[in-house]
């Protein structure tokens, strides 16, 4: 059996974004039957709210669409995790400088922007919906749906 693919989703505080995109894509990785070969996490690049459950605004919407994120807790993203993970997927060019200055020098983490994987998004960022209405987390879960479905096609593919 080939190694597990893990994957860690990155956005700022790790609340909103970042663990839609990791239940989204728990979610299609168990729908296309690869739980064996796709572990999936989420962390942030700051710290401000490592052990929060993620936004109660982003869990709402997010159960709307079959997403389990009650029991995820924020945590912030470690130079290990370069090591740890084989894919670091940004939901932003900011979140992306920040893992590209904290990458440790040799490590082999793939290190992209998530909207890599989702051709057809229009869209290079998966916006930050905090501080805006529902339509913003329902834009996060559209296209982190997107890039979750290409990212398993292009992983079958490999």
């Amino acid at each position: 059996m080939p190694n597990k693919i893990r994957v860690l989703m990155v956005c700022l505080g790790n609340i909103c974004r970042s663990p839609t995109a990791e239940a989204m894509l728990r979610k299609k990785v168990r729908e296309a039957g690869l739980d064996d070969r796709i572990e999936v996490d989420s962390a942030g690049t700051a710290d401000y709210h490592v052990d929060s459950p993620p936004d109660r605004r982003a869990v709402a919407h997010g159960e709307k669409r079959g997403l389990a994120m009650k029991t995820l807790r924020g945590r912030q993203v470690e130079r290990a995790d370069f090591d740890r993970f084989d894919f670091v997927l940004a939901m932003d060019d900011d979140n992306l400088a920040d893992l590209q200055r904290i990458r440790p020098a040799g490590s082999h983490a793939k290190v992209a922007l998530l909207l890599t994987y989702a051709a057809g998004a229009g869209a290079r960022e998966v916006p930050d919906p905090y501080y805006g209405g529902a339509d913003g987390f329902e834009t996060v879960l559209d296209l982190v749906e997107l890039a979750a479905d290409g990212f398993i096609a292009a992983t079958r593919s490999n």
